[in-house]
């Protein structure tokens, strides 16, 4: 009973809830930027909402970028502190700017995977990633 409510801190569980979590969250996205993506390449007229005044199609574009091209790099687990920035500032404004005023349950969404992203972004992506594989050769180099 005890071992219920103790913390664990095994890294090992760590790197493996890390890989699930990459894999889970990467794929869930991939599926949302992968509509978009057909949306951007389709010849029809862009109708995207343009929070930053940039246009429709760059905006569009940026959420491509951003749901399709770093979806990819988190789920091998590559450079994955870095791809997770646009996925926050992606997940930031659809949350407070394009459904801001549509109430919780229309943003809930959204905040859950910002959540996870900023977790990817302090935690990093664990063991069982590209990351890990350059960090050690990056160690075993000699200058």
């Amino acid at each position: 009973m005890k071992k219920l409510f103790r913390p664990s801190n095994k890294i090992q569980q760590l790197d493996v809830i890390l890989l699930l979590l990459r894999i889970t969250i990467g794929s869930f996205m991939l599926v949302h930027g992968i509509t978009k993506l057909q949306t951007l390449f389709s010849g029809a007229p862009i109708q995207f909402p343009d929070p930053l005044g940039v246009g429709a199609t760059a905006s569009l574009a940026f959420a491509v970028f951003a749901e399709v091209g770093c979806s990819i790099l988190i789920l091998v687990g590559l450079a994955t502190r870095l791809a997770v920035i646009p996925l926050i500032i992606t997940m930031l404004i659809a949350a407070f700017i394009i459904l801001g005023t549509q109430g919780f349950l229309k943003q809930e969404l959204a905040l859950i995977y910002l959540l996870v992203y900023i977790t990817l972004f302090v935690t990093g992506s664990g063991k069982y990633s590209v990351d890990r594989l350059i960090a050690g050769n990056l160690k075993n180099a000699t200058v």
